[in-house]
């Protein structure tokens, strides 16, 4: 008796010394999380960018992610459309617009009958601006972040700040429960927010603010960093395949920005500049600094954009000077935002990753001239024909909106004549299927009712959300994009010039390698909720990327 209750008692002790015991240093360090986290997107990067321009890079930007980093190789977007509202959201909310419900930059809404943009919100007030731009808020979003969910696992003591060029570029990122959101107003070259986040800029932004460093930036031409003859990753700079400033004569450098501002948008300029990527760097690093980012005890988390090569490679193409010269200057400016990092908390303890919220093609008349089918879709001509169609067949044209490639119908109208809905998207479908640019149509009654699992299809179906996409959805073929411009380039598409992004990882417990498996861009949130032990966004369809999280 004696005997068992010794050996109870034994029992009892080692349990409990086992209970409150602390962790080895190898289980700490395991389980320890990043001072500061710092998500960067670069808006319209391919992945091939990363190899195309290697030689010109330096040591201490994409080179240092790539030498010192984890690289996902095969890294892409697994839904359509890849345009950026959407391409944030899925990044941060680790899901596709099916679930987050950023189904576009903007897109026709049913209950209002309007066209609504994916970050507007007319229930707050500009902060910082006297113009309509501030706006704005992730009220159209309907999941929570990997931001979010920091921020509720921190009880709110994480800061979580979002910053670009562009407002959905700054918004969507930071979520719903955001510190602060900046993004830029080029009416008056600031820094601005909303009244979703606060009544009055901090005082630190408005001294940023009074530097004027846009007017600095533009007050110089815009001429190639290194010798032009050294840019032979490029076409000619002189070519037929890129857009003109207005005011200039040819697409070609040094582009005279002081002379050009008046004709171009005034301090809105330099979105399509360089500079604009070195803006963002400055205020991201101000940032930092101001708010002491990484030095609360808690994980902060700081989301970057740079939205420059998007409006660049919008107007000159993938394979421009224009955006070489700007990919060569934005590696500095990440190399400065690295060293800056450093010295705020320390490589080991910054978690650093990049990607894209989309790629892009070729210009289609370039290929073109190289006998590779190609061309471009007068989608203004081809919603007035499907019109002409439905008015002949049904005796009303039946559709309210044609826009982001779908078909948006008038229900209303239908029920009232006793039509039926899923032979009217049938015929819209067999239809635009006659069209020589379209590849594929899909009906809403066959999204809502099948499931597919690879191709263009499963993607279409990621990005089909059942309360706000349209009736019938369409894809055009391979490096068919809309006509609104011959020059330049675009994206949008579920073809893997526009799906596959690069995705590094750097800093905080990452060793070196890399991988050719497939990742998909919803991945990103899944990996870091368990990086830092929290909970995984409320709508997150992503899997961890599992040789990051051993």
């Amino acid at each position: 008796m004696k005997k068992s209750i010794a050996i109870l008692f034994i029992c009892f002790v080692v349990s409990a010394n086992a209970q409150t015991a602390k962790p080895s240093s190898a289980q700490a360090s395991v389980t320890s999380k990043p001072k500061l986290v710092v998500g960067i997107v670069i808006d319209q990067m391919r992945y091939d960018y990363i190899y195309r321009y290697w030689d010109k890079f330096g040591n201490d930007g994409f080179k240092r992610l790539v030498n010192e980093g984890f690289f996902c190789r095969n890294t892409n977007y697994n839904y359509v459309p890849t345009y950026t509202g959407p391409g944030h959201a899925s990044i941060y909310t680790g899901t596709t617009p099916a679930v987050h419900g950023i189904i576009a930059n903007d897109w026709y809404d049913k209950p209002t009958g309007k066209s609504i943009y994916c970050a507007e919100d007319n229930d707050v007030m500009s902060v910082g601006t006297t113009s309509s731009e501030g706006r704005r808020s992730p009220v159209n979003m309907l999941t929570t972040t990997i931001t979010d969910e920091l921020r509720i696992s921190s009880n709110m003591k994480s800061k979580v700040i979002g910053i670009a060029l562009k407002d959905r570029a700054a918004i969507l990122p930071a979520g719903h429960a955001a510190s602060a959101a900046y993004w830029y107003d080029g009416s008056n070259g600031c820094f601005i927010t909303s009244s979703y986040y606060m009544n009055v800029l901090p005082d630190w932004v408005n001294e940023f603010n009074k530097k004027e460093l846009p007017k600095q930036y533009l007050s110089q031409p815009w001429n190639t960093l290194l010798p032009i003859e050294q840019y032979k990753e490029s076409l000619p700079d002189d070519n037929a395949y890129e857009t003109v400033f207005k005011g200039e004569t040819k697409p070609v450098f040094p582009h005279n920005i002081p002379e050009l501002m008046a004709k171009n948008g005034g301090l809105n300029i330099i979105r399509a500049t360089p500079f604009g990527n070195s803006l963002t760097k400055d205020f991201a690093i101000e940032t930092m600094k101001n708010e002491n980012m990484g030095k609360s005890g808690t994980t902060d988390f700081l989301a970057v954009s740079f939205s420059s090569p998007d409006y660049i490679g919008h107007a000159f193409g993938p394979n421009s000077v224009e955006q070489e010269d700007d990919y060569i200057r934005l590696d500095k400016d990440l190399a400065e935002l690295f060293k800056f990092i450093d010295t705020q908390v320390g490589k080991n303890n910054a978690l650093i990753f990049l990607t894209a919220d989309h790629a892009a093609p070729e210009v289609p008349n370039y290929l073109t001239d190289l006998k590779i089918p190609s061309g471009y879709v007068h989608t203004k001509k081809m919603a007035d024909t499907l019109k002409k169609h439905l008015l002949s067949v049904f005796g009303d044209s039946l559709m309210l909106s044609f826009s982001n490639q779908q078909v948006f119908l008038n229900h209303d109208i239908i029920a009232s004549k006793k039509l039926n809905l899923n032979l009217i998207e049938e015929d819209i479908a067999t239809f635009l299927m006659t069209m020589p640019e379209v590849s594929e149509v899909l009906t809403a009654a066959t999204l809502n009712n099948s499931q597919f699992t690879e191709g263009s299809r499963y993607l279409m179906q990621k990005g089909y959300n059942a309360k706000r996409s349209g009736d019938v959805l369409v894809n055009f073929l391979p490096d068919y994009i809309d006509a609104y411009s011959t020059t330049g380039t675009t994206h949008g598409s579920p073809y893997s010039y526009d799906t596959h992004v690069p995705l590094l990882f750097f800093g905080w417990n990452i060793k070196q390698g890399s991988t050719s498996e497939q990742v998909y861009i919803t991945d990103v949130a899944a990996t870091l909720a368990m990086m830092l032990n929290i909970q995984f966004p409320n709508g997150c369809t992503g899997k961890p990327i599992s040789i990051l999280v051993k």
